[in-house]
């Protein structure tokens, strides 16, 4: 009978540990986590600040989740001061590749473009190919900025909880994986030619490759269930509530390139998936205004003009308009 009791009593903790998992893996990571994913992060990172104008804050910020030294850009708005807020919020994601990791700034004309408005702008270092993920075998990039930053922008500049996203390429899969990945966390989220099914082609494992990374190191082997997980095209059940915007252009020479360029078939690829994205979405009753404007490559003029279309919603969803 003892015997019995023991082996009774090993199942029930079996069984509750099992339960444990699974909900652990079925709850989202809110808002209002502190960790997850395998973060731990639960005091403000140490950081410093280098002012480069009076709206225009460069951090530079001891991450634990990277492991080393990551890069901010902050630029404030007109009327901020230690002690104000809280300020609505704008992250601006980077594409894949690019030399500098605040290129939203020095090719993306962002402080131009988002002067007026009252909200910060954050446009914080991805990686050449971080995918704003925190990888099986590697950096933590998506506990760097949605964890990391985050408490230092509530905790120093006065960050509050309306937060709209957008990115270009490799910042528009950033984006949308963010809203979808934390719900509640964004209002608005915004992809110009941005990576939007990542199980289309080989579009993400070849850009990995291209920089001696390997794709298993990501999200697995192709098939794990991690890269559906990370996947926005399946993931647009969970965007319902936030307001989207899409772009991208077919990959064709388009008004905004140069006379001689050619056909950009990476970019028709992206319109392709930005198209499916929309597709789903819209099925899904989520919210998505679509400019698939045809011709156009993969290439800033048409980056800036989509963040310039794009701003009205997204800071009206966040209470920052002009």
């Amino acid at each position: 009978m003892k015997r019995t009791l023991v082996r009774l009593g090993v199942l029930l903790l079996s069984a509750l540990a099992v339960t444990a998992v699974l909900l652990a893996l079925l709850t989202p990571f809110t808002a209002d986590d502190t960790g997850g994913y395998g973060a731990t992060a639960t005091e403000i990172p140490d950081f410093r600040v280098n002012r480069l104008g009076e709206r225009d804050h460069e951090l530079t910020v001891d991450s634990a989740a990277l492991g080393r030294d990551g890069m901010v850009r902050v630029l404030l708005p007109a009327g901020w001061k230690p002690g104000s807020g809280p300020w609505p919020v704008l992250y601006l994601l980077n594409g894949c590749c690019q030399a500098e990791y605040d290129s939203w700034i020095t090719d993306g004309e962002a402080a131009r473009l988002t002067a007026g408005y009252r909200a910060l702008v954050v446009v914080p270092e991805g990686g050449a190919v971080g995918f704003y993920s925190d990888w099986r075998d590697g950096p933590g990039w998506e506990t760097f900025h949605l964890i990391e930053i985050r408490q230092i922008l509530e905790s120093e500049y006065g960050a509050g909880e309306r937060r709209a996203v957008a990115g270009l390429s490799m910042g528009g899969f950033g984006a949308m994986s963010y809203a979808a990945r934390h719900p509640g966390m964004f209002q608005a989220a915004a992809s110009f030619s941005g990576v939007l099914d990542t199980r289309d082609g080989e579009t993400v494992s070849r850009l990995l490759e291209r920089h001696g990374e390997s794709p298993a190191k990501l999200w697995g082997a192709p098939r794990d269930p991690a890269w559906a997980a990370h996947n926005p095209a399946d993931l647009t059940g969970s965007l319902r509530g936030v307001r989207l915007f899409v772009s991208s252009g077919d990959g064709s020479p388009g008004p905004l390139d140069v006379p001689a360029a050619a056909r950009d078939d990476g970019e028709a690829t992206l319109f392709r998936q930005t198209r499916t994205f929309t597709e789903r979405a819209l099925a899904n009753g989520v919210e998505v205004t679509a400019d698939l404007y045809g011709p156009g490559t993969h290439t800033w003029p048409y980056w800036r003009r989509g963040l310039e279309r794009a701003l009205p919603m997204l800071m009206g969803s966040i209470g920052a308009a002009p």
